[in-house]
C-alpha cells in the first residue's frame, strides 16, 4: 500500500484510517498543491488531486472510498446485515458531496483566489456548508457514534470535514455539538498517530527520482 498525502488535505481520512487499523502502507507527503508543486505527479494521477492510493493494481483518488477500502472487514465497517448499514453509506458520502465540497469553493474564492473578486461566493457557499451541518447535528444530538454504537469510517469522514473547517477559519461556525463531537474524535489516538506521521514525514517535490 502507498498513500500519496498533503498536510491536512482529504488524503488525512485514509491516513487516519490506516492509523486506526493499524496498516502497513508508505506514506508520500507532498507540497499542496502538487499539481503545481510536484515534478511528476501528473504522471502518477492525472486528475491532479490529492489523494492517490495505490495497492497493487488499484489506484484510487476518492478520499472517502479509500477511507470504505481500508475500514472493510473491521470494526470500522458497518456490514450490509447490520441495521445502521443505510446510515453507514450515507454518511459517507454526505461527508464529501455534501460537506467537503462546498468548503472547497469557500477556501478557492474567499482564501486561495480572493483576486478573481468573487469572495462573496466563497462567503455564501460559507452558509451553505453551515446549514447542511444540520444532519450531523441531529444523528449526533444523543450519540457519540454515527452508525452501529461504535466508531466507524463514516465517523472518520465526517469528522475530517469538520476539522476541514478549523483550519479555514470557519471553526467559530460549528455548532457546540459538533465542536464538542469533533473534540472527541480527534482526540483519538489514531488521528493524533496520523497528524504526528504527516508531520514527521519528509516532503517530496519530485517522484521522478523516487
Amino acid at each position: 500500500m502507498k498513500l500519496y498525502h498533503c498536510v491536512g488535505a482529504r488524503s488525512l481520512r485514509a491516513l487516519w484510517t490506516v492509523e486506526e487499523r493499524g496498516l502497513d502502507c508508505e506514506l508520500v507527503v507532498m507540497p499542496f498543491p502538487p499539481r503545481k508543486k510536484v515534478t511528476g505527479w501528473l504522471s502518477a494521477n492525472p486528475l491532479g488531486t490529492i489523494p492517490l492510493f495505490v495497492e497493487r493494481d488499484t489506484r484510487m483518488t476518492e478520499s472517502v472510498a479509500i477511507a470504505q477500502y481500508l475500514a472493510t472487514g473491521s470494526s470500522l465497517a458497518v456490514t450490509p446485515d447490520e441495521a445502521d448499514y443505510g446510515w453507514y453509506l450515507d454518511f459517507l458520502h454526505h461527508a464529501d458531496a455534501t460537506l467537503t465540497f462546498p468548503q472547497t469553493v469557500y477556501m478557492r474564492y474567499r482564501l486561495f483566489e480572493p483576486h478573481r473578486g468573487l469572495e462573496t461566493a466563497g462567503d455564501l457557499y460559507a452558509d451553505w456548508y453551515v446549514a447542511r451541518l444540520a444532519k450531523v447535528a441531529a444523528r449526533l444530538d444523543n450519540r457519540d457514534f454515527l452508525c452501529a454504537g461504535r466508531f466507524t469510517a463514516a465517523d472518520i469522514a465526517i469528522a475530517y470535514s469538520l476539522y476541514l473547517s478549523t483550519r479555514i477559519g470557519l471553526s467559530d461556525r460549528l455548532p457546540p455539538r459538533l465542536a464538542e463531537w469533533l473534540a472527541t474524535m480527534t482526540a483519538r489516538p489514531g488521528f493524533q498517530a496520523a497528524l504526528a506521521r504527516e508531520a514527521a514525514a519528509p516532503v517530496v517535490s519530485d517522484l521522478t527520482a523516487m
